[in-house]
């Protein structure tokens, strides 16, 4: 990670080639990646269900996209919350269901709660930031298909495929949003969101991210 303000800055992953299983679209246009079954522990968020991992220092939630669920976190939230975090994947993406795992959270003791989402799911965190930007800590967005006002100065980290439909709104988002720690990563192929934690390119999509949310 650079050190300093990043300033919407842009860095790209290393040049490999995500799997020719993945094609641009949205998520309803994308499989969902399939797994076993979640090592998470159930607990219920405003009336909905959630997965929880870890009991850490800080708190971290997670928003899916249209066509997975929040059991589809299961990898990346392992490794969040093996380096400290208390991790909660809402199964619900409303931002109101988001901003109630970020209550549950603040009501068990972590101060500082960061909101990480995909596709839809980075949506819902866009829409909820605006409406409250002192709430998150600091976003974490993959392929969010829509520019926002009325974001806060926290740290932002916006993940895309170069060759994906939406990649320039990503970029538009890190050059628009206010904050001075705000960078864009992009990276080989068209994979959007989480489908992205499929290809060749995963592995460098998860460290950043683990890297951001050490900071």
């Amino acid at each position: 990670m650079c050190e300093g303000p990043r300033a919407a800055g842009k860095r790209n992953a290393p040049t490999d080639v995500p799997s020719s299983k993945h094609r641009a679209g949205y998520d309803k246009d994308d499989p969902p990646s399939t797994g076993g079954d979640p090592v998470g522990t159930t607990i219920e968020i405003g009336g909905g269900g959630a997965l929880q991992w870890g009991n850490g220092e800080y708190g971290v939630v997670l928003a899916h996209g249209a066509v997975f669920d929040a059991a589809s976190w299961e990898d990346q939230a392992t490794a969040i919350a093996d380096q400290g975090a208390t991790v909660v994947a809402v199964e619900d993406i409303a931002p109101e269901s988001i901003a109630a795992a970020v209550a549950k959270l603040h009501d068990d003791g972590h101060a500082d709660v960061a909101l990480v989402g995909g596709s839809a799911g980075a949506d819902a965190i866009l829409q909820l930031a605006s409406q409250q930007p002192d709430l998150p800590d600091q976003l974490v967005l993959l392929s969010p298909n829509r520019v926002v006002d009325g974001l806060g100065g926290e740290p932002k980290l916006v993940i895309a495929s170069e060759d994906e439909p939406v990649a320039h709104v990503s970029q538009q988002l890190a050059d628009s949003s206010p904050g001075v720690d705000n960078e864009m990563i992009l990276l080989p192929g068209s994979a959007h969101a989480q489908n992205i934690f499929d290809g060749e390119s995963g592995d460098a999509a998860l460290q950043a991210i683990l890297e951001r949310l050490a900071n």
